[in-house]
């Protein structure tokens, strides 16, 4: 992982836009593959990675906010 300064809201747009665009390629595309061939138990798990996904990086922001 890398390390980002984001010193304005430019900044942190763009790094939103990026992460965002990086979780929807790689779970997004289980869960399109799941739904696809219908796939109950795959829906399931795929899903749950995104869901897992996305909590990380605002996790991954808060942190980032935390002051030492």
């Amino acid at each position: 992982m890398t390390t980002v300064e984001i010193d304005n809201r430019s900044d942190f747009a763009l790094w939103a836009i990026e992460r965002a665009q990086e979780i929807v390629r790689v779970e997004g595309s289980a869960l399109a593959l799941a739904a696809r061939d219908m796939n109950e138990a795959d829906l399931q798990t795929s899903g749950a990675a995104l869901g897992k996904a996305i909590a990380d990086a605002m996790l991954e922001v808060f942190d980032g906010l935390m002051t030492d």
